[in-house]
């Protein structure tokens, strides 16, 4: 055991919080899995458990080599990435499995593993971002600037994920948005950017609808959840309401693992709804607020690691990686506590999923391989070092 800590470059309590993440995923999966395990494989789940245990190792894997790569590396590999990953999703959008009027997925044609494109997309476009605000620290952002080095990107992969997934889409340009405040664009610039991105998507909106494009196919969808949302409609409602039942179930203290009636009735226990299930079988303070501080904590040390990091770049990618995976973490929390409407976001690490479980791995293990440079600066290439002027410092 001492050898492997050793091994393991950068902030251990990161490496623990994951960790932890992977054991009560791989618990409250296991335990979760039976009624699909059921229609799927007549009844086993061991099938499931290796399957998603293989994408967590795998993914520490990934998380390993991650973190024992020089940080700016990645720097110059999102400069390279932006435009693959923005063809990727166009692809995507064009070729990708449908699967209710969303195609988000495609497939690796050697190994036959389809992924989520913009599970990838996320990941680069916040490493690009940081690197071109930490590239012009120090100097004055125009409005132009802001167009064309920021918002040109970040509207290009936004808009692609855009059809397919409204949420994420949202999601990850109000991350860019705080990612440019903390990097000093100003206000100003970034208030207006809002203001023409919700003007450019209400006219997109209303087009498709005029014209009957199909170029927002889940309109209606969105309409549906948001009017659903607060209203006393159990057809509307389902899961949200199922997963309340689960929540009420599980009481403060834990009831233990595989206790859970859920399984049976609520949907998708292993992935969208995973936090109402391990409330109901660890309870409202082991299993709400224990998960909830874990992903608090990630946060706090990838923070604490921006701050003390001597390059722009640095600060920002472990700040802004940290915050995609978290901000995700409470999207999925707020919406099993029926505080937001459904959105599908899964909960990072811990629900049951593909791929999306190494982008995962190599975000923290992106924030790994910087809280390494800050421990032991000999690793970071001397040129170019300097204090970020961001609104960490």
């Amino acid at each position: 055991m001492t050898t492997v800590l050793h091994k393991l470059k950068g902030d251990r309590v990161i490496w623990m919080t994951v960790l932890f993440l992977g054991l009560i995923s791989l618990l409250a999966v296991y335990s979760s899995i039976s009624s699909l395990a059921f229609k799927r494989e007549g009844g086993g789940t061991l099938h499931f458990l290796l399957k998603h245990g293989l994408m967590l190792v795998t993914g520490g894997v990934i998380m390993f080599y991650a973190s024992r790569q020089q940080f700016t590396i990645y720097s110059r590999l999102s400069q390279l990435m932006i435009g693959a990953v923005a063809v990727l999703l166009l692809l995507t959008l064009l070729l990708g499995s449908n699967i209710n009027d969303a195609s988000r997925w495609i497939t690796i044609p050697i190994i036959n593993q389809s992924f989520q494109t913009s599970d990838l997309a996320k990941v680069v476009l916040v490493v690009y971002l940081a690197r071109v605000l930490g590239k012009h620290q120090g100097e004055e952002w125009t409005f132009r600037d802001v167009l064309i080095k920021l918002m040109v990107p970040v509207g290009v992969i936004c808009g692609l994920i855009l059809p397919a997934n409204f949420s994420t889409a949202a999601l990850l340009f109000m991350l860019c948005l705080i990612i440019m405040f903390i990097g000093q664009v100003p206000l100003k610039w970034l208030v207006t950017t809002i203001g023409l991105a919700i003007g450019a998507f209400l006219v997109l909106v209303m087009v498709n609808e005029a014209f009957d494009l199909n170029v927002l196919p889940r309109v209606e969808t969105w309409v549906s959840r948001v009017e659903s949302f607060g209203v006393e409609d159990h057809d509307a409602n389902y899961q949200v309401e199922h997963a309340k039942i689960a929540i009420a179930s599980g009481g403060f203290l834990p009831n233990g693992p595989g206790s859970g009636a859920s399984r049976n009735f609520l949907p998708h226990p292993y992935s969208d709804m995973i936090y109402a299930f391990i409330i109901e079988e660890y309870g409202s303070i082991l299993g709400g607020l224990g998960l909830l501080l874990l992903y608090l904590i990630l946060l706090f040390r990838a923070v604490k690691i921006g701050s003390q990091c001597p390059k722009a770049f640095g600060s920002l990618v472990a700040v802004g990686l940290s915050l995609m995976l978290v901000m995700q973490a409470m999207i999925n929390m707020a919406v099993a506590v029926n505080l937001v409407p459904v959105t599908g976001q899964p909960l990072p690490l811990v629900s049951m999923g593909g791929t999306s479980v190494w982008f995962t791995c190599l975000a923290i293990g992106i924030v790994l391989s910087v809280s390494r440079s800050v421990e032991d600066p000999s690793t970071t290439t001397t040129t170019d070092v300097k204090r970020p002027r961001t609104a960490l410092a």
